[in-house]
């Protein structure tokens, strides 16, 4: 068995290999970074120099079967368990699953839950994308970044708290509307929290987007075309930056999101910089959608029944909704039970993933670290 830095390798292997042209490749580990908490990947990066010659992602270190734990839970119990997926889109995880328990027992939604729905899931959309936006700032190199971030974060997650009990799995969308209505101050909270973060927004471009080093190291940087993005299956900001124009609020409606007026912000490069500007305005259009709902808010019940569980028809199921990251799906089969048959969710970061040797191939290392920051994955929504 021969050693090579003290890592026991099979005979004839190597970390290092030797090229035509007398240049050795070697590989590299990038991560693991939390050894037994959230956000376990790791990256095997073949390298030439500094040069990326494949990307190889190592996943599982934290899978949870939580779809064969959902076989033992009811219907309703399920709910929960998707918010630890992606913990970023807990509440549009939520609906996924209600809308479809919904459409399985036919039950329909007050209007003022629906407008419940759609305000929760877009300050949650805002929510996340102004972590991923410190997060990405403080990756390549701008510290405040993270800083300025959270503080804009911090309001919604305040209100999001008092919603639910919980700042990060929240847990707060029922079959038939939510779990309570909505606190009497909420509009006037909503409002002074847009406010603000109109000007901040404003910040965030003349800190980050008009920053000249972070131009650099985003533009033509981990391009994705169109075309292969669709190969992938990628969706989201990281499919729109690659000019997908989908985006399942849009083109397969539903909740009341029909009733709105918002634009879907596409890229044209699929590089860095177009993930990076997709979510920028993704921000200013949920705030959009935010204003509209504000100015037409309904009174009457948040909810229009309200069962600990329920007996699904035999059959299978299907509803869809568009996360932070993506399409989001779930799939169900009843055998007419209080718990399911089987249940399957479709998230969006593995098929997102799946495409970052594609991206990172002829780049450098740093590169690679934009790259990795502007698919914004939630590793958990990958390890189910």
């Amino acid at each position: 068995m021969a050693t090579e830095q003290g890592y026991a390798l099979p005979p004839g292997f190597s970390l290092r290999e030797t090229r035509a042209d007398g240049s050795q490749e070697y590989f590299l580990n990038m991560g693991p970074q939390h050894p037994s908490t959230h956000g376990v990947l790791k990256l095997v990066v073949r390298l030439d120099g500094e040069t990326v010659i494949e990307v190889v992602p190592h996943l599982g270190f934290i899978h949870r079967a939580i779809e064969k734990m959902g076989e033992n839970e009811t219907f309703v119990q399920y709910i929960h368990l998707t918010d630890r997926m992606d913990y970023l889109s807990s509440h549009i995880n939520n609906l996924c699953v209600c809308l479809a328990i919904e459409k399985a027992m036919g039950i329909g939604v007050p209007e003022r839950g629906e407008y419940i729905r759609v305000m929760v899931s877009e300050l949650q959309r805002i929510q996340s994308h102004l972590l991923w936006w410190g997060a990405f700032g403080m990756d390549l190199g701008a510290v405040s970044a993270f800083l300025y971030g959270f503080k804009e974060r911090e309001k919604i997650t305040a209100l999001f708290e008092e919603l639910c009990g919980a700042r990060l799995t929240m847990n707060f969308f029922r079959p038939g509307g939510s779990n309570a209505d909505v606190p009497e101050n909420f509009l006037a909270r909503v409002k002074e929290i847009l406010e603000e973060l109109k000007f901040s927004l404003d910040e965030f471009e003349v800190l980050l987007t008009k920053n000249p080093i972070i131009r650099e190291r985003t533009l033509g940087v981990g391009a994705l075309s169109r075309e292969r993005a669709i190969n992938y299956g990628c969706s989201g900001p990281v499919g729109r930056a690659s000019g997908i124009d989908f985006d399942v609020r849009k083109h397969d409606p539903y909740s009341v999101y029909d009733r709105f007026q918002f634009d879907v912000p596409l890229g044209k490069n699929g590089d860095c910089y177009d993930r990076y500007m997709v979510r920028m305005q993704e921000m200013r259009e949920s705030i959009r959608i935010l204003a509209q709902a504000m100015a037409g808010f309904p009174e009457g019940q948040y909810r229009s029944k309200e069962k600990a569980s329920y007996k699904v028809p035999a059959g299978s199921y299907y509803a869809n909704v568009e996360t932070a990251r993506g399409l989001y799906a779930t799939y169900m089969v009843s055998d007419n039970s209080f718990k399911p048959y089987r249940i399957k969710s479709r998230s969006p970061n593995f098929s997102n993933l799946s495409a970052i040797n594609e991206m990172s191939r002829g780049g450098k290392i740093a590169d690679l670290v934009a790259i990795l920051s502007t698919l914004d994955l939630i590793i958990p929504d990958i390890d189910r």
